[in-house]
Parts: structure tokens; C-alpha cells; sequence
């Protein structure tokens, strides 16, 4: 299983994913081999899944596209018709908008890394994965923007850098050079890069320009390629950060707390203007210089 999603070259958020449902999979049906299973048992899994685990939506559908797998890539038996699946209900949530001062005052309480992470999450209007997934090369002071690469869609896009972050920027990255020599002294500046990239350019994992923008605080050992690498900032760190600041700027009473990731994504119509799909962007004067908290018309 393990090999059939790394010849197909999948994230290893993927690899993780399938391998966790299979073993749910196989667990649930007292650890029967799949090849003694087919769609009864697959449709009864999924039926559980909505019913008793009562699970979103996209997560059945993410256990589907596992087992379904599982079956056409490693088995070569793909799955037939799956009916009578108990489907789970789509949950209806609105998230908890902050006012521009509100906003404001979170930041303040965030540490200067993660403010960092955040103010790029909402000046530039990147998703929480894609500000610290950030590479040094994807920074373009000159041109004040952004590459934003395998964004949402597994697309590249580019948006703007606003002119606030410039000179916070440049500090941070002075202390990150000084990281990544040590590390290259010590062995470890080697740096993930995605596919075949490492094996057409040799050096490229200890370039400076490869380097993730948020580094990870430790070196940790790489599950795939193997070895010594410093890992991107953990997402899950931003998180819990934006969540401690909103409780110690006392916006909202317990129980009321905003999606981190939802309320720090904003997409300013400068922003908006910044993007390139392969399509003409959106273009709108009235906020052509301005990179602010407060959102354009």
C-alpha cells in the first residue's frame, strides 16, 4: 500500500491518511484480509462511519477514496457499485468574523514568528499550509510578491508581498540565514523537496533559496528519503498560538472561539488583483497601495 501511493509520487499527509483507514477499515471487520471483503463490507464501513462515528462529509469521503485504492492500485480488484451507504450529513457552520480592531489586538498578542505567519496569512491572503510551507526563493522583494507554490487545486498562483511585512521579512530571514549555516556545519541542511526535484538538481536540498521561510524549531528525521532535515514550521503550532492570543485579548467569551485559520484568511482586493491563474486577474484602483487591516471596496 505504502509503495502503490509513493510510485504515484502522493503527499505523505496522503500516505498517512490511507494507511490510517485501511487499518480502521481492516480493524472494524475483526482484521479480515481485504481480499476476503468486497462492497457489503466496504458500504458497511462507511455506514458506520456516518452513523455511529458521526464524521463529516469529507471525511467518509476521504476513507472511500482510501479503501477505494486499497483496492483498484494494490489489490487490482477495484470496487463496483456501492449502494445503500448511510452518507454523513453536512454540518452547517458559520465562523466567528473579528472586527478590524479585534483583529489588531490578536496580533499583538502573538509571538514574532507566528505573527509573522499571520500577518502573511492575512495581508497576502495565503492559506495557513502555504505560509509555512513558504520557500526563501518564493519571496520577491523586488517585485513585491509572492509565489505561492501547489496552493489549493495543486495550482501555483502569485499575490502580492504588502510593503509593512518588507522590512520584518528581511530581519527574519538575516536570523534564518544564520540557522541554516549551522545546520549545513552540523550535517543537517538538507531540505525536503517535492518529487524528483532532489534527484534532477543534487544541490538543491542545501541551496539557501529551497529553505523554508518558518523553519521547524528542531531537526527531525525524514520519513521517506531518510536522514536529518529541518522541517517547515508546524501548522498546528500557528493554530494553537492564534487560539492562546484571542483568549489573552479577551474578544470573546470562552466557548466562542474563532477558526484560527478561517479568521486570519483574508483576501483584500489588492490581493484578489495579485493572483495569476492563467487568466487576466482582477484589478481594482481604489486599493492599489494599500496592504492594511482594512478590507478594499
Amino acid at each position: 500500500m505504502r509503495a502503490a501511493v509513493r510510485v504515484r509520487h502522493y503527499s505523505i499527509r496522503t500516505e498517512q491518511a490511507y494507511l490510517y483507514w485501511v487499518r480502521r477499515f481492516i480493524l472494524f471487520h475483526e482484521r479480515r484480509h481485504p481480499e476476503s471483503m468486497g462492497e457489503i463490507e466496504v458500504a458497511a464501513f462507511l455506514s458506520h462511519l456516518a452513523t455511529a462515528a458521526n464524521v463529516a462529509p469529507a471525511t467518509q469521503n476521504q476513507a472511500l477514496n482510501a479503501i477505494a485504492f486499497l483496492y483498484s492500485a494494490v489489490l487490482d480488484r477495484p470496487l463496483g457499485e456501492l449502494g445503500g451507504i448511510a452518507r454523513a450529513k453536512q454540518r452547517e457552520r458559520l465562523p466567528v468574523v473579528l472586527t478590524v480592531d479585534e483583529v489588531a489586538l490578536v496580533l499583538l498578542h502573538l509571538p514574532p514568528r507566528i505573527w509573522l505567519v499571520a500577518c502573511l496569512q492575512y495581508g497576502s491572503g495565503l492559506r495557513l499550509l502555504e505560509s509555512v510551507r513558504l520557500r526563501v526563493k518564493d519571496l520577491d522583494f523586488t517585485h513585491r510578491a509572492i509565489l505561492v507554490r501547489d496552493g489549493k487545486g495543486g495550482r501555483d498562483r502569485v499575490t502580492t508581498l504588502p510593503d509593512e511585512l518588507l522590512l520584518p521579512l528581511e530581519r527574519h530571514l538575516a536570523e534564518r540565514l544564520t540557522l541554516f549555516e549551522r545546520d549545513i556545519a552540523e550535517g543537517a541542511g538538507e531540505v525536503f523537496l517535492p518529487n524528483a526535484l532532489a534527484r534532477k538538481y543534487p544541490s538543491a536540498p542545501t541551496e539557501w533559496g529551497w529553505q523554508y521561510v518558518f523553519p521547524a524549531d528542531e531537526v527531525s528525521y525524514d520519513p521517506r528519503g531518510g536522514g536529518k532535515r529541518r522541517h517547515h514550521l508546524d501548522e498546528q503550532r500557528v493554530q494553537r498560538a492564534v487560539r492562546r492570543a484571542v483568549l489573552s485579548a479577551s474578544i470573546n467569551p470562552p466557548g466562542k472561539l474563532p477558526y484560527p485559520a478561517t479568521f486570519l484568511y483574508h483576501t483584500p482586493t489588492r490581493t484578489r488583483r495579485g493572483y495569476t491563474h492563467g487568466t487576466r486577474a482582477t484589478r481594482a484602483p481604489r486599493c492599489a497601495y494599500h496592504a492594511d487591516l482594512y478590507p478594499c471596496h
